[in-house]
């Protein structure tokens, strides 16, 4: 979902010739959705309801609602970068990031399993990782600016803390409906400053595109949040972030094969990157335990 959701804003960013302008339509289309979803079901209705007594009462602190800001960085970077970059230079990118704030937040406890050992299997597949990253950089056939290839980085730590975060919120509102709902509300709120910035600079965009697939971004962010809130109890910030490189590089591939971008690595460096990304993934989640001696 998030490569496939990468894809789709990158390409509404390239149709709009605006980024942020195509990030606050993924992101706020996703809080549309959000808004109706938690109005109707009871879960979603009780969730907001400790939401509000836990910020009133100071039990939820104001950090627990700054998850939206690490997706709005993802978001913004898919529709300013994934239509040259393309999918598969994107994902590896934000593996990077993701990879080496995951061990970094595991170790110091920041996620809800709390601390979180770094074994020679994470350590190990965190590095395989970084090799995925490094093999699709040499693999680009096309130059492009740093920052293009520096936005993912950063958008990779910021899912690792935004992971974590949620999945915080997530244990004190009791409910990942509602995690996820926050999530959307504070990226929609920094989205819409950034786009007006934009526009202010930059004068609005053409009209909007009127094909519907370009507007599916926002329901895919919808799930894979609510998905990471409700998964990263239960498997920790760097297994979750490993499983969910795999799903993205398979998409990514097909994407990039199927829709090549101008500045994609060649298919030769993403076969081989994910055939690296998988052995991380194994030799992470792996449990390394010593022999009892004799």
């Amino acid at each position: 979902m998030t490569a496939v959701q990468a894809r789709i804003n990158g390409q509404l960013g390239v149709r709009l010739e605006d980024g942020l302008v195509a990030a606050l339509i993924s992101f706020g289309s996703g809080l549309l959705i959000l808004t109706v979803i938690s109005a109707a079901l009871p879960a979603g209705r009780r969730g907001f309801a400790r939401l509000a007594s836990g910020v009133r009462e100071r039990r939820i602190p104001f950090w627990m609602l700054c998850g939206g800001a690490a997706g709005a960085l993802t978001v913004a970077t898919q529709g300013l970068a994934v239509g040259i970059i393309g999918v598969s230079l994107f994902t590896v990118g934000v593996v990077a990031g993701q990879t080496v704030s995951a061990l970094v937040l595991d170790r110091a406890g920041y996620g809800p399993s709390g601390v979180v050992a770094v074994t020679p299997g994470r350590v190990l597949g965190g590095a395989l990782a970084l090799v995925a990253v490094a093999i699709a950089l040499t693999g680009r056939t096309v130059e492009v600016p740093l920052w293009m290839l520096l936005l993912p980085f950063a958008a990779g730590v910021g899912i690792a803390w935004q992971q974590a975060t949620n999945g915080r919120l997530r244990q004190r509102v009791g409910t990942p409906l509602t995690a996820t709902l926050v999530n959307f509300i504070g990226g929609s709120l920094c989205l819409a400053v950034l786009a007006a910035v934009s526009i202010a600079v930059s004068g609005a965009p053409a009209a909007l595109p009127t094909d519907p697939w370009l507007y599916l971004g926002g329901a895919l962010g919808v799930a894979y949040i609510f998905l990471g809130a409700a998964l990263v109890v239960h498997t920790g910030v760097l297994l979750l972030g490993l499983a969910s490189v795999v799903g993205q590089l398979f998409a990514s591939l097909a994407l990039d094969a199927a829709w090549p971008a101008p500045a994609g690595p060649s298919l030769a460096a993403s076969l081989t990157m994910i055939g690296v990304a998988l052995a991380s993934v194994v030799v992470a989640a792996v449990p390394w335990r010593r022999r009892r001696a004799r």
